[in-house]
């Protein structure tokens, strides 16, 4: 009985110290500066300048599409972040993936446009050029 009651208190004060220790370990810890949330490495700011017609002029409040696949072990997720273009015809993604998404550009006036692009760089700025739909008569 009495070696029993030694482990027990041993195991006690184990547990008692680690925890302690464990505390301090843990105010110890420097937090983060606060300023700009930490970004992941894959995330990128990508800049679409949509411009039309033969004089290039830029489309705004063109709705811009990014449709992008994350793989999983079981099942891909897919996901789509939707902008508009401001009077500058440029419509700012602030965190897309790295890797390949498809942009589509719809815009009233203006035909469709849909592409696949790689994007390799952080801050990648894509050129899209839309035309006008034929006549109907």
């Amino acid at each position: 009985m009495n070696l029993k009651n030694l482990l027990l208190g041993c195991f006690l004060m184990a547990i008692a110290s680690a925890m302690n220790s464990g505390a301090h370990a843990q105010s110890a810890q420097t937090t983060p500066p606060k300023g700009a949330p930490p970004r992941a490495e894959t995330a990128a700011r990508l800049t679409i300048e949509v411009s039309g017609g033969e004089k290039e002029t830029p489309v705004e409040n063109a709705s811009v599409y990014v449709k992008y696949v994350e793989s999983h072990l079981l099942k891909d997720k897919k996901f789509e972040l939707n902008v508009k273009t401001n009077r500058e015809g440029t419509a700012h993604v602030p965190d897309a993936p790295m890797g390949k998404v498809l942009i589509q550009v719809v815009a009233e006036g203006w035909k469709t446009y849909g592409k696949w692009f790689e994007v390799t760089d952080p801050k990648q700025t894509l050129k899209v050029h839309l035309e006008r739909p034929a006549k109907w008569y």
